[in-house]
């Protein structure tokens, strides 16, 4: 893993810019804490890393392809690659992270888990992974994500994890993420919180980031491969925390020849009033234990967000994306509900590839892209769309 120019890292403090810290009760600073001052030196511990890595490989299925796209490629002008976490174990990106905090967990001693989930694949990978090392887990999602993520639901189930319904607020991604973190506080001593995105209070955006920084090497030593460089010209990856892209962005960061591309989620769009489209409606807040962007009301009040796809599902992103965002590096679109259906279809039938509605944000964007033809388009196609089949239907 890359130490990169402190202006797009974290600094001790856990800022990134003005964005990051950690803002949490009282009840938390001991875990927080302890957590601070050890996560460098246990990950980068030569036997956390074989173990890691050996995981990686054998049970997630690492490295995941870089496959170039011909007929998308063809239709769009430019060179299309997809970088295939879809066909990581359990679906999704979210795993190389589970694998971490759980090899970190069980550093610090914790037996037990709680985590949150929106779309439920980060649920599933935290279920999977407690499996694998026979931890207790508890899952928190929101009611109205249980509904339309069924089949997650019942994979983290038969896992052994114990889901509980957040019924409160818009019972989505948000309010999951306070029963977390109020369970975390009820059960600070043996209780370990792995937090799916790059979101919450420091170290947790790190973390994060550098767990999912295997997408952004991989995809470094599969272009030079197949094209002879390191470098596309952009990388795109949906953002609603934004695990996925701080990991597609990751090794990248402080190179500016490589342009970073966020697709959020538009909803409705973004006059609608039913948007999640953070970087276009929100303003500078803390949610979740940080520093960020956040949908908010005059008053501070969070907004609640819509999107018809529970991962993007959030009224805030990152502190790396907000700084990314705000420093200029990365640039943002904002991709509605039709438009990420749209690009979900498109790709199940040029490529013969079903998308997470979450990753058909990110294809949504070629359209406005207008990359030129000698140019490579990198897209990190985050996860699969089985989950998301009923959703699919319903447009077809």
């Amino acid at each position: 893993m890359t130490t990169l120019q402190q202006n797009y890292s974290v600094d001790k403090k856990g800022y990134y810019g003005k964005f990051g810290g950690a803002y949490i009760p009282e009840m938390l600073y001991p875990n927080v804490e302890e957590l601070q001052q050890n996560y460098l030196d246990i990950i980068y511990q030569p036997e956390f890393q074989a173990e890691y890595h050996a995981l990686l490989k054998d049970y997630v299925g690492r490295p995941t392809p870089l496959f170039y796209a011909n007929r998308l490629s063809e239709k769009y002008q430019t060179n299309v690659y997809l970088k295939r976490e879809d066909l990581c174990h359990t679906g999704a990106h979210k795993v190389n992270n589970t694998i971490g905090q759980i090899l970190l967990a069980k550093k610090l001693g914790k037996q037990k888990i709680v985590a949150e989930t929106g779309a439920g694949q980060h649920g599933v990978a935290t279920a999977t992974v407690c499996a694998l090392m026979g931890l207790e887990c508890i899952v928190y999602m929101g009611e109205i994500d249980i509904k339309r993520q069924a089949p997650n639901v019942a994979r983290m189930k038969m896992l052994g994890a114990e889901v509980r319904p957040a019924t409160s607020g818009s019972k989505t991604l948000k309010d999951a993420t306070n029963e977390a973190m109020r369970h975390w506080i009820n059960n600070p001593v043996d209780t370990h919180y792995i937090i799916g995105s790059v979101v919450g209070p420091h170290p947790y955006p790190d973390m994060v980031a550098r767990f999912q920084a295997i997408i952004s090497e991989e995809i470094r030593w599969q272009l030079l491969e197949k094209t002879g460089t390191e470098n596309p010209d952009y990388v795109i990856a949906c953002v609603g925390g934004g695990s996925n892209a701080a990991g597609a962005f990751y090794h990248y960061l402080d190179d500016p020849s490589v342009q970073l591309i966020a697709a959020e989620a538009g909803g409705h769009g973004i006059n609608s009033g039913m948007s999640a489209a953070t970087t276009f409606l929100g303003k500078m807040g803390v949610l979740h234990g940080s520093k960020s962007i956040l949908m908010q009301t005059e008053d501070g009040q969070v907004v609640e967000p819509h999107s018809i796809s529970a991962g993007l599902d959030y009224p805030g992103i990152g502190p790396m994306h907000a700084h990314l965002w705000d420093s200029g590096r990365a640039k943002f679109f904002a991709i509605t509900d039709e438009e990420s259906l749209t690009a979900g279809f498109e790709l199940s039938k040029l490529e013969g590839i079903i998308p997470a509605i979450e990753s058909a944000h990110a294809l949504a964007v070629l359209p406005y892209l207008k990359a030129a033809a000698n140019e490579t388009v990198v897209i990190n196609l985050s996860g699969r769309g089985d989950k998301d089949l009923d959703t699919y239907m319903k447009y077809l």
